[in-house]
């Protein structure tokens, strides 16, 4: 492996988890959060997901990996359009059912992501332009990072074997999301294997970015309305 692309992998597997559980500690403590304090979350987000994201995207055409390699193209156009409509729809459903689901149980029993939700969630139409450009953002970016480049990198590793290849993504993903306990650590490890085979088949990114993005933006968006008078939710937050 290149020095370069291991240096990546220590980054994703052990900085960028630690560092999200920092960050999330530090807003559990806050009472509540601010307009601005979401906001320059939002932009900060934006930020270094595109900084990583070029990143790994330079060093890749360094080493001669091309952006199709990493799922930038759509080479089976009718497998991944029908792959998109039913991933993207199956996200969709479990988001709405769950939150149906939320508000009738009480806080005590929706653990620490409906929490740290109820402090990240937009809260008035500037917000919610913000957090549209994150979603779509983080969509493009972690689909790219971890379905993309890991993907790809455990796929070599492992002599071209795709199932190593999805488990390592999604474990990797999983690992991102630490910050969100052990429910939110199994959940999304469960949604990377679905994201991960869904890129293995199509050979492009578009069904897991299409999906995630619907994932993020329907739990950002509709939870309030859902859980009005609830103290916190807990949607699946990718």
């Amino acid at each position: 492996m290149h020095w370069d692309f291991a240096l990546i992998l220590l980054f994703l597997g052990i900085a960028v988890p630690l560092l999200g559980r920092r960050r999330v500690r530090q807003l559990m403590q806050l009472p509540s959060t601010t307009k601005d304090d979401r906001l320059a979350l939002y932009a900060s987000t934006v930020a270094f997901q595109w900084i990583a994201a070029g990143v790994i995207l330079w060093r890749s055409a360094a080493h001669g990996i091309s952006a199709a390699q990493l799922g930038v193209a759509i080479p089976r156009p009718l497998l991944t359009i029908s792959l998109t409509i039913g991933l993207t729809s199956l996200v969709l459903l479990n988001q709405l059912v769950g939150l149906k689901r939320l508000a009738t149980q009480s806080p005590a029993n929706q653990g620490l992501v409906p929490q740290l939700a109820q402090k990240l969630f937009p809260q008035d139409d500037v917000e919610r332009l913000a957090f549209f450009a994150l979603v779509v953002t983080v969509a493009i970016c972690e689909e790219f990072i971890y379905r993309g480049f890991v993907q790809h990198l455990f796929q070599n590793l492992a002599g071209g074997s795709r199932y190593l290849a999805v488990f390592g993504s999604a474990a990797f993903f999983a690992l991102a999301h630490l910050y969100q306990g052990r429910r939110g650590l199994i959940s999304t490890f469960i949604v990377g294997v679905l994201f991960s085979t869904a890129t293995a088949v199509t050979l492009s990114l578009v069904p897991s970015i299409a999906a995630h993005f619907v994932a993020d933006l329907t739990a950002g968006m509709l939870a309030p309305r859902y859980l009005q008078g609830a103290r916190a939710a807990r949607p699946l937050l990718l």
